[in-house]
């Protein structure tokens, strides 16, 4: 765990003054560690009964693709509006300051799926509480959240607290 957190850097105020942004780009051009954080997001969803693994644009979608081909999974997309090209469903959401929208296609999730949803980090947990939403709203069931890093400080854990969470690094 140590080796991947040397190698996640911090970029101080970025996106803006004040926040210190946990760049993992340097954790992906590393195939070694890159595999050891699939390793370990995969390792407690090994054994799990589930049926299907949702990534969240964007960097989402990067650990998603890797836990799906991992576990043998099949993995569903979730975005911003306007980027899929079928029938969508979507949720808005809460932010800090504000709201947003997420959709996915509407036939993605059958009424009783068991969905892990898949991200880089867990902040604030608007957007995780977002993504649950939508797949409860078309008949699907959380099974659990996996995380890369989960940012204790800004308590996202506490929006998303009914769900069982994986978190690989905690700051």
């Amino acid at each position: 765990m140590e080796q991947l957190r040397q190698i996640i850097r911090d970029v101080p105020d970025f996106p803006k003054e004040g926040i210190v942004f946990k760049d993992i780009t340097p954790l992906l051009s590393d195939p070694a560690s890159f595999r050891k954080a699939i390793n370990l997001m995969a390792e407690p969803l090994a054994e799990r009964e589930f049926d299907a693994i949702i990534g969240i644009e964007s960097r989402g979608f990067i650990f998603a693709a890797a836990l799906a081909y991992e576990l043998n999974k099949g993995q569903i997309l979730v975005r911003k509006p306007g980027k899929l090209p079928a029938d969508t469903v979507q949720v808005t959401y809460d932010l800090e300051y504000g709201s947003d929208i997420l959709e996915m296609h509407a036939d993605a999730i059958e009424s009783g799926q068991r969905i892990v949803i898949v991200d880089d980090v867990l902040a604030t947990g608007g957007t995780a509480r977002g993504v649950a939403d939508l797949v409860e709203k078309v008949g699907g069931k959380v099974e659990a959240f996996s995380f890369l890093i989960e940012l204790d400080f800004l308590k996202g854990r506490e929006r998303i607290a009914d769900y069982e969470i994986q978190s690989v690094l905690n700051y």
